[in-house]
This record gives structure tokens, sequence and C-alpha cells, in this order.
């Protein structure tokens, strides 16, 4: 018997899938916790969505039910369907990060948790059954400095004095498009500096990837806006110790985790206005929001930033620490189960 299951069932490694892990990696501390479906790094080996339903057919020792915390529709489709139609004594705990509405099938779905929990203010917005408001935290045990940054980016071998990176599924939503734009207009001043896009463009995006490397291309630009694809997780933290800057210029983002990975890291970041960077800028002492679309205003923060990079990673690896650490995820998500739990 457990007394938590979380549910994984994205083969790939997302964004959300990121954010899980890190979650369940402290929760592992504190709770007797399955993993379901496709593994996570550092995570325990995952379980059966059959053998979770087994396990979840009797309450866990000490606790009234046990707790299914999903993610994505897929997930919360299982979840009622083991609760409601198997009458497994179970509760359902959805995690939204979105910042828009949801369309009409997860709407009903989300209607149907029994508690959920926002990852920021604008996200309570558009969801029912809010019974807290989390935000994802980065895990700064595995995020950290280097003890000499140049040394951290001559070591990964991407060329250059200086590493400047966006990372994300190459594609218009997330855009992509609007940093090789910043980048182009930075880089002739900054002859140190390497462009890295690291992320992988899906089918459907191929042409735009194409696309950008020409734009690259016809620059003059290939050997320094250099398009990496994906990097795998485990990684990720030596990449990030050796950059000098993390930009994201989405056009959406419902919270966007890598301006968190680069600051806990101490490496500052520009973001365009959306998502949650405004809240992890803290007034500009670990980056600066730029609007949405703006790569000339990108290039120019991006500029300013460099010439303070030591003082404005520092403070953002404090930041990182004092307010958006994994550990104060991980507190703010068990009050929501002790809620539930303790619930007349």
């Amino acid at each position: 018997m457990a007394e938590l299951f979380v549910t994984n069932f994205n083969r790939n490694f997302t964004g959300v899938s990121a954010t899980a892990a890190n979650v369940i990696r402290q929760q592992i501390k504190d709770f007797d916790l399955k993993l379901v479906g496709h593994p996570l790094p550092g995570c325990p080996d995952p379980i059966t969505v059959s053998d979770a339903r087994t396990l979840s057919r009797t309450a866990p020792p000490g606790r009234p039910f046990p707790i299914w915390h999903v993610r994505r529709n897929t997930e919360m489709r299982a979840a009622l369907w083991a609760r409601d139609v198997l009458k497994l004594p179970i509760r359902i705990v959805f995690t939204s990060a979105a910042q828009r509405r949801h369309s009409a099938f997860p709407r009903w779905l989300i209607s149907k948790m029994d508690a959920v929990i926002a990852t920021t203010e604008a996200a309570a917005d558009y969801v029912p059954h809010v019974r807290g408001v989390v935000p994802h935290g980065v895990d700064t045990g595995l995020f950290t400095p280097a003890p000499d940054r140049a040394s951290a980016w001559a070591a990964l071998g991407y060329g250059g004095t200086m590493g400047i990176a966006t990372i994300g599924r190459v594609r218009p939503e997330k855009g992509t498009d609007v940093f090789v734009d910043a980048m182009l207009k930075l880089l002739p001043e900054l002859p140190g500096a390497t462009a890295l896009v690291i992320g992988r463009a899906a089918r459907e995006h191929q042409k735009f990837d194409l696309d950008l490397k020409g734009r690259v291309q016809r620059a003059g630009l290939i050997e320094r806006v250099r398009f990496i694809g994906e990097v795998p997780a485990a990684d990720l933290p030596a990449l990030m110790r050796g950059l000098s800057l993390v930009v994201q210029l989405p056009r959406y983002e419902g919270y966007g985790m890598v301006p968190l990975e680069g600051m806990a890291s101490g490496v500052p970041f520009v973001g365009s206005d959306t998502g949650y960077y405004a809240a992890f800028s803290a007034q500009g002492r670990a980056g600066t929001v730029v609007p949405i679309d703006h790569a000339g205003l990108a290039a120019d923060a991006a500029r300013t930033l460099l010439g303070s990079v030591d003082s404005a990673g520092q403070a953002a690896r404090e930041i990182a620490e004092s307010t958006f650490s994994i550990t104060h995820e991980a507190q703010g998500i068990a009050a929501v189960y002790d809620a539930l739990w303790t619930a007349p």
C-alpha cells in the first residue's frame, strides 16, 4: 500500500515532467510514494496503472484514503476511472499552470477533481476547487553556480568565451524566432559570445526550424548561433552552470522553469512578459522582463545584464534559494494533501 500516487503518462521528458520529478525527489522523504507510468530522473522506479489501482483498494495505514496527484488530461482520466467507475477510495489532486481558459474537455475533467493546486494567482482564476497557490520550485541542490563560469563554459565545447541560451521546443509559441532575431542584433557586438538554441522541433515545426537556420546562415553567424537539439535532463545542470545568460522569449508560457534553473545556477535571465517571469525577476535584481515580440529590447536587456553578470547572478541564486526552492513547493503541496486527509 502507498499513501501517494504521482502519475507520469508522457514518455517524453517535458516541462511538466521536470516539475513533477523535482517535487517527487522531495516527496519521497516524507511520503510512502509510488510513481505511476513512465520513469523520471532521480525518482523511484514506476509501477503500472493496474498496480496502482490494486494498491489503492484499501486505505494506507494512518490515512483515510490514498491520493493520486495528476498533471495531464490522460492522468485525470485514469484517476477518475479509478475513483468513479472502479469506486476506489482515492482522492485526486491536479496541478494547473495554464494562465488561460482551458478547452471544454479539460474543463470538465478539472471540475471533477477533489483539489486543484494552481502554480500562480493568475492560473487560479481559470480553475475551480483551488486549495492552494503553490509556485513551482527549483532544486537548488541540483542546479548550483559554477566555481569558475569561464572554465565551466569552456568545458562544454561550444566555442567562444561566454554562452547565452534559450531552452524549449523550437516553435513559434516558444518565441524561438524572437530569440534568434535578438541574437542576430546582439552577437555582432559581442565577438566572444555563442548562442545556443536547445530543444527540438516537432514534425509540424520543421519548416519553422529550417527558416530560422537559414536566417542565421544568411547573417553569417551559423557558427555562433548553434542549434544543438535536446539536452538530456541529466546534462542540463552542467550546461546551466556554464552559461552567462538565459534568454526565454515565449509568446505564451504557463509558468516557465528555465529561468529558475538558471537562477539557481547563478545565471540571470531575460524573459518576455508572460509566465511567472516578472515574479522571478524580483524587480530586475535577477533578470529583465521585456514585452512579447520585442527582439530589440531583449537584445538591449541582454547587453546590459552581461555587463553585470556576476552581481546579477549572485542575486539570482539568492532569490532562487529564498523564494523559489523546491522545498517550498513540496511544503505547499503537502499542506493541500493534509487538508484533504484531515477534512471532516
